[in-house]
């Protein structure tokens, strides 16, 4: 059980990734623009007789948004391509047809997880030089970006082949230079056609060698030049170097990168695909692809071939009318342990789909009947009224309404914690997951950050409505920069722990307070930036006359976060760690006729208000 509210923060440092937009692929519906891959290792020339049969082997690393999976919906598998579909003369029996020849060896493959591809080859009766593409896809999803692989195959009679060196030989991505992408700015972008965006990452190198002169470039060069479907910036290098970096960066080490790119100008849904080279070496790893929907046309002014000086004034602007998709947040809400006897039972208001966190359907449950699950010994258990089932992986309540609400059936606050109020009752998704980190079982509450904000008992609601704002939009700021980030309970699975960072009741308490709820509705999507970046904003409940600068209490500079006088606050006793906003400050300033963007630029130094979603 948990009930220390501290907010300990970690500052992080921002980088920026480079990339190039790469219109959307289709297999055999809708282009899907949260698949991509990149190609680790691949054959080189295969050397065959008349006949003979040889199994190939590819390696591609996941660089989307989505799990891959070789079951299900949408498993990934191969198919001949250029053109698509076509028998290939190379098909072997052992293939699902003469244009699939299989699907993805691994069970599931992560994201930034390496998936292999095997196969055999079967070699025609006529010798000669052959070229056999391929691409992955999504079935009945998506062709995946990245996924291609073209394969060089000569087929020469014994004595030919015996000349030659049979034994198949393997590009592979040098593995002294690999990066990880910790964090970035968006997971998507919105915006209308020629607008500048900016994007940004974390990059840290995970591999053995220091990284020296590299560039951040396009992957797929063919794009860069056209016309329409182009990000590039006018500060970019080339049509396809974003930027050259020199400085060094040691194997545990991260950088920051900034990049300003432009909008595709006709409407429609793209994806960002860009990688990172050093000493001419591209970094395993460090491929990037990001989805963007332009929802309008560019003005015909800016589809027209621009002046030099209307591209000096755009380089300028780096964030105008960017809009994301409202976050799904992941909230820590119960460690699962002896206060409910190691297990939940969850019943849903509407009908519940019980599923594994693969995707996987596991259970339909109607509106009002109860599932239980827990978990023992690696293995997760539920029962939904046929009997006591098993799944190696984590399970998942989605409500099929969404963000209909779920009771825990088997909690209860007034029980177990002494409290008013039962507060069992959350949102949209409830997830079982155990970690071997820390040993225990969490229920994870996923859910649209607007709705969060309404559970969220961090202020009462007949506060000033000025107050309720501005601690309203520090909340959400503080939780999404933890959403950009990732880091803060990555161990565990999810963004904010409900109790430890800031306290989270759910559903319960969002009836209670219905003016909590017009004030996250009134500021909805708006975050505290500075110099563009979403700012670590901490609150706490009253200062002694003055705040303290993040130096004095965590070490380090933070810009923002500077020592300013409250002089409501004087003669009082400190309560909290005393840096950022106070609130008793920030009431006191509401009461007397300031407005909550006032409140919060006096407690954050430097920093802009700006809406990142509708």
């Amino acid at each position: 059980m948990q009930g220390n509210r501290a907010r300990n923060a970690v500052v992080m440092f921002c980088a920026v990734f480079l990339f190039v937009f790469v219109p959307s692929l289709s297999a055999h519906a809708a282009a899907k623009s949260d698949f991509a891959a990149l190609a680790v290792q691949t054959p080189g020339k295969i050397i065959m007789k008349p006949g003979e049969e040889k199994i190939v082997s590819l390696t591609f690393q996941n660089i989307g948004s989505r799990t891959w999976s070789n079951s299900g919906n949408g498993f990934i598998s191969l198919y001949t391509y250029g053109p698509k579909y076509r028998t290939s003369v190379f098909a072997a029996g052992s293939w699902i047809s003469a244009t699939q020849p299989t699907k993805l060896k691994e069970h599931s493959v992560a994201v930034g997880k390496t998936g292999t591809i095997m196969f055999a080859l079967k070699a025609p009766a006529t010798t000669g030089t052959y070229t056999e593409e391929f691409l992955l896809a999504s079935e009945s999803t998506a062709w995946i970006a990245g996924g291609e692989v073209k394969l060089n195959i000569v087929v020469a009679d014994t004595a030919t082949a015996a000349s030659m060196n049979t034994t198949t030989s393997f590009t592979t991505t040098n593995t002294s230079y690999k990066a990880e992408v910790t964090l970035s700015n968006a997971t998507k972008f919105k915006a209308k056609g020629g607008a500048t965006l900016l994007y940004s990452a974390t990059i840290k190198n995970i591999g053995t060698m220091t990284w020296g002169k590299r560039s951040i470039e396009s992957a797929d060069l063919r794009l860069a030049s056209t016309s329409n479907t182009s990000v590039a910036h006018k500060s970019w290098k080339s049509g396809s170097v974003v930027a050259y970096e020199t400085n060094s960066v040691k194997p545990g080490e991260s950088e920051t990168i900034m990049i300003p790119m432009s909008a595709p100008k006709n409407k429609g849904n793209y994806t960002a695909v860009f990688h990172m080279s050093v000493d001419g070496n591209e970094i395993d790893g460090s491929g990037i692809s990001i989805p963007i929907e332009v929802t309008k046309d560019a003005p015909d002014a800016l589809l027209s071939p621009q002046t030099e000086e209307s591209l000096q004034q755009q380089a300028q602007v780096y964030t105008t009318n960017i809009l994301l998709s409202e976050p799904m947040i992941r909230v820590g809400v119960l460690i699962i342990d002896e206060e409910t006897d190691n297990r939940v039972e969850i019943s849903g208001a509407s009908a519940t789909e019980l599923r594994d966190v693969q995707g996987n359907l596991l259970a339909n449950v109607a509106a009002g009947a109860t599932a239980k699950a827990f978990y023992k010994e690696g293995h997760y258990f539920y029962d939904v009224g046929r009997g006591l089932e098993k799944s190696s992986y984590a399970l998942r309540f989605v409500s099929v309404e969404p963000n209909a609400v779920l009771t825990v059936t088997n909690f209860d606050r007034r029980l177990t914690r002494s409290a008013g109020f039962s507060d069992n009752q959350f949102r949209n998704v409830l997830e079982l997951r155990y970690n071997a980190v820390k040993d225990r079982t969490w229920l994870i509450n996923e859910l649209p950050i607007e709705y969060y904000l309404r559970g969220l008992a961090e202020t009462s609601d007949s506060a000033h409505d000025e107050f309720k704002k501005a601690l309203l939009i520090a909340a959400r700021t503080y939780a999404y920069y933890h959403y950009q980030r990732y880091t803060k309970h990555d161990d565990e699975g999810f963004h904010i722990d409900a109790y430890a960072d800031q306290v989270y009741n759910g559903y319960g308490y969002e009836v209670r307070t219905p003016n909590i709820t017009s004030a996250v509705e009134a500021t909805r999507g708006i975050t505290v930036t500075y110099n563009g970046e979403t700012a670590i904003t901490p609150y706490f409940s009253r200062s002694d006359g003055h705040t303290r600068d993040w130096s004095e209490v965590w070490g380090g500079d933070v810009p923002w976060a500077k020592s300013v006088v409250v002089p409501c606050d004087v003669g009082k006793t400190l309560w909290g760690h005393g840096v950022g906003l106070s609130a008793s400050g920030a009431l006191c300033m509401a009461k007397d006729g300031q407005t909550y963007d006032q409140i919060l630029k006096y407690f954050y130094t430097g920093i802009a208000l700006e809406k990142r979603w509708e």
